[in-house]
């Protein structure tokens, strides 16, 4: 049997990525790591931190100890330490968010970035960007940022998060061929804003499932 282990820095997406993996995946073993001080600490301090940094470094490590065949990085705050950890792991990283980037950016030119926290929109938009330098597509993106969203969220207030990111979303539709969720705890309302917005809208969790599902069955075929 196969192990994944997902890195997780907070709770919002374990319990709609066991779904998924349900899903798609049911006959390979999921493990989680999740550390919620990882986000808290980033969210405070604007940034990763080098102790965020070195902290995923020994949980991604840890999931390689654990005999996983792949790790799962669920946070789009950290994934450019994701990036940084492959070449020193034996095994593959799949990153949440990369297949959706890749998708934006191969099948749209102006792309519309939501985020409610400034600290995943800045990577999320530095990874499509990267995306579209590798395969020399201009791209235009457009930041929505859904200011004071995240705050409700964490105060109990879900559905004044919910008001406010689609609010953004309405926005940043007008200018934008494709709506981006940057982060994947918003999977949750794609339909709704595609329906409210009449633009397609991407989010990552699946994507990345259907990844880890690609690189399986790959290895598979290669044993």
């Amino acid at each position: 049997m196969d192990t994944v282990v997902a890195v997780y820095t907070g709770q919002g997406l374990a319990e709609p990525l066991k779904k998924q993996f349900d899903e798609l995946l049911p006959g390979v073993r999921l493990v989680n790591i999740m550390d919620d001080s990882l986000i808290a600490e980033v969210v405070r301090e604007g940034a990763v931190t080098p102790g965020v940094k070195r902290r995923l470094m020994q949980y991604y490590q840890n999931g390689v100890d654990l005999g996983a065949s792949i790790i799962l990085n669920t946070c789009s705050s950290v994934g450019e330490v994701a990036s940084d950890a492959r070449p020193f792991l034996s095994i593959p990283l799949v990153k949440i968010d990369e297949s959706m980037a890749v998708e934006a950016v191969e099948s749209y030119s102006s792309i519309g970035v939501l985020a409610t926290l400034p600290t995943t929109l800045r990577p999320t938009m530095r990874l499509l960007l990267q995306q579209a330098e590798l395969r020399g597509k201009p791209v235009r993106l457009i930041e929505g940022l859904a200011a004071g969203a995240y705050d409700a969220l964490v105060s109990g207030r879900p559905d004044e998060h919910d008001r406010i990111l689609m609010e953004t979303a309405i926005r940043v539709a007008e200018q934008a061929e494709v709506l981006v969720l940057a982060q994947g705890s918003m999977a949750r309302m794609e339909a709704q804003i595609a329906e409210r917005t009449r633009k397609p809208v991407l989010s990552s969790p699946r994507r990345s499932v259907m990844e880890i599902k690609r690189l399986l069955e790959a290895k598979g075929e290669g044993s």
